[in-house]
C-alpha cells in the first residue's frame, strides 16, 4: 500500500507541467510586451507605460506522458492497472515543469531626431517562478513493485534530476529603425536570484543482488548533489518572523539577492512588403551564488546487508526498541551527507524565436474600389519556431498563426501549435485598444478545455497598458 501511495505522489506532483513558449505574444507588435520576445521588433506606439503588477501576467501549464484524468477516470478500468500503465507508458525524459511571470513595472519611448523618432528604449522590472523536473522513471517503478521483484536490476541515479527558481529581473532594452526593411534591437539584464534548488548532474545506481551473510544486499554507488541559495536562513533561522522574511524576500527582488548578468538580441528584416523574417534569442546569461548557500552531497560506495531475519537472544539484555532502533542507525549511518557552502553559478535557459510572415489584403474605400494608403495589409500568415535549452534536451515548439486587424481598436491572433505536450494546441489573442488604454487577453489548448484534468496543457496570459500612438495610427 505505501508503495503504491508513493507512486501515485510522485504522478500527481507529475500532474502540471510547462513550457515558456509565448507563441500568441511573440509578434503581436500592438501589445509593447512582445518587445520582451525580440528585442528588435515592429513598434507601433511612440510610448508606453505598463499598469503596475497588471501590465504582464503570465501562467503555463503542460504535460507530457499522461494527464490526471487517465490515472482517476471512472471507466471501469482498476486503479492499479492504471496506475501502471502511467508509469510504464512514460520515460526518464518526460519534463514537468513550471513557469509563471508578474511584470511589476514598465515604460518605453521613442526618441531620436525630430521627425524620424526611429529609435525606442523599453526598461522594466519582472519576477518569475521556474520548476524544472524530469520523470524519475526507475524510482517510480521501485516504488511501485519494490526491489524484491528488481533483483539484479539496475535504477540509475541521474534520473534524479530537478531544479527551481524564483528571480527578479531588471532590464533595459534598445530598438533601432535602421530603415523601412531592417530593425534591430538588444536589451540588457540583471538577474537577482531569490531562492534557487538544483540538482542536475547526479550519477550513480542502485541494485539488489542475494547476499552471503543475508538474504539481499543493497549496494549503492552515488554521486549526488543538492545546491541551494537562498533558503537555508529561511529553514535553520527558528526565530525569524514571517514579517522579516517578507522584508528579506522584497529586498532580494531589488538587487538584494544572488546577482548575476544576461542579455537578449533580435532583428525584423521586411525582405519585400509583404514578406518578413524575424528572430530572437533570449536569456544568455548566468546568475553567480554567493549569498546564503547551502549545499549536500553524497558520494562513494556502500552496501546494506538489511535486517537480521533473527532476533537477539532473550537473555542478552537488548530489548526489541534497542533492537530496532539498532538496525535505523545503521541504515542511517550508511550514507554520509556532506553540507557545505561552495559558490555556483547557474546559467540561464537561452530561448530561440523565429518566424517567418506573409501579410496580405488592404482595406478599401467604401465609396469607390481603391485602397486606403494608411492603413497597411489587414491580415497575416505565418509560422514560428520556439526552441528553450533545458538539462537534458531542448525543448522545441512549431507554430502556425493567422492575424487579423478587424478595425482600428481591435486585433486577434489565432494559433495551432505542435509542441512536446501537444498535438492540437489552439490558440486565440486578442488586443483591444480603448482610447489610449490597451487590454490583452491570451489563451490556448482551447480543445482540451471541456475536460481540464485531461489536458495537455493550458497558456494564459493577460495584462493593461496605456499607450502614447504615433501619429498614424
Amino acid at each position: 500500500m505505501k508503495r503504491k501511495i508513493s507512486t501515485l505522489v510522485i504522478l500527481v506532483f507529475w500532474g502540471v507541467a510547462l513550457s515558456q513558449n509565448k507563441q500568441i505574444l511573440y509578434g503581436f507588435s500592438e501589445i509593447p510586451q512582445s518587445l520582451l520576445l525580440n528585442p528588435g521588433g515592429k513598434i507601433k506606439n511612440k510610448g508606453y507605460f505598463g499598469i503596475p503588477l497588471l501590465s504582464h501576467v503570465h501562467f503555463d501549464a503542460g504535460i507530457t506522458g499522461t494527464t490526471l484524468y487517465n490515472i482517476f477516470a471512472d471507466n471501469n478500468t482498476d486503479f492499479n492497472t492504471k496506475l501502471r500503465h502511467a508509469v510504464y507508458g512514460m520515460n526518464s525524459n518526460d519534463l514537468i515543469s513550471f513557469n509563471q511571470q508578474l511584470e511589476i513595472f514598465s515604460a518605453g519611448f521613442a526618441f531620436g531626431k525630430r521627425y524620424e523618432k526611429n529609435e525606442y528604449l523599453s526598461f522594466g522590472l519582472y519576477e518569475e517562478l521556474d520548476i524544472i523536473n524530469y520523470f524519475p522513471k526507475d524510482y517510480a517503478v521501485l516504488a511501485l513493485e519494490g526491489n524484491r521483484n528488481n533483483i539484479n536490476r539496475v535504477f540509475d541515479a541521474s534520473d534524479i534530476n530537478t531544479s527551481a527558481e524564483v528571480i527578479s529581473v531588471f532590464h533595459v532594452g534598445y530598438n533601432k529603425k535602421v530603415n523601412d526593411r531592417f530593425t534591430y534591437g538588444v536589451r540588457g539584464k540583471i538577474y537577482s536570484s531569490i531562492i534557487n534548488v538544483n540538482s542536475t548532474k547526479n550519477k550513480g545506481r542502485f541494485v539488489t543482488v542475494r547476499g552471503n551473510d543475508n538474504i539481499y544486499d543493497h549496494i549503492f554507488d552515488l554521486d549526488l548533489e543538492l545546491r541551494t541559495s537562498g533558503i537555508a536562513s529561511f529553514i535553520n533561522d527558528e526565530n525569524s518572523e514571517f514579517s522579516n522574511d517578507i522584508k528579506a524576500l522584497r529586498k532580494r527582488v531589488l538587487f538584494g539577492g544572488n546577482l548575476g548578468l544576461g542579455f537578449d538580441v533580435g532583428f525584423t528584416y521586411h525582405m519585400t512588403d509583404q514578406w518578413t523574417f524575424d528572430a530572437s534569442l533570449l536569456d544568455i546569461g548566468f546568475i553567480s551564488h554567493t549569498k546564503d548557500i547551502e549545499n549536500y552531497a553524497v558520494q562513494g560506495k556502500y552496501t546494506f546487508e538489511g535486517i537480521n531475519p533473527i532476533f537477539t537472544e532473550s537473555g542478552s539484555g537488548q530489548t526489541a526498541d534497542e533492537y530496532w532502533s539498532e538496525i535505523e542507525e545503521d541504515f542511517e549511518d550508511l550514507f554520509t551527507v556532506d553540507t557545505t557552502t561552495t559558490k555556483f553559478t547557474t546559467w540561464r535557459p537561452v530561448k530561440l524565436n523565429a518566424s517567418l510572415n506573409y501579410a496580405f489584403g488592404k482595406k478599401l474605400e467604401e465609396d469607390c474600389n481603391c485602397v486606403q494608403n494608411d492603413e497597411g495589409y489587414l491580415n497575416a500568415v505565418g509560422l514560428q519556431l520556439f526552441g528553450i535549452n533545458r538539462p537534458k534536451l531542448p525543448q522545441l515548439a512549431l507554430t502556425a498563426y493567422y492575424y487579423r486587424r478587424l478595425f482600428k481598436g481591435l486585433r486577434i491572433k489565432g494559433t495551432y501549435t505542435i509542441d512536446s505536450y501537444s498535438f492540437n494546441n489552439v490558440g486565440l489573442g486578442i488586443s483591444a485598444h480603448i482610447g489610449r488604454v490597451n487590454f490583452y487577453f491570451m489563451a490556448d489548448n482551447f480543445l482540451d478545455y471541456k475536460n481540464i484534468y485531461n489536458a495537455d496543457g493550458v497558456s494564459l496570459q493577460l495584462g493593461f497598458n496605456y499607450i502614447f500612438n504615433k501619429n498614424e495610427d
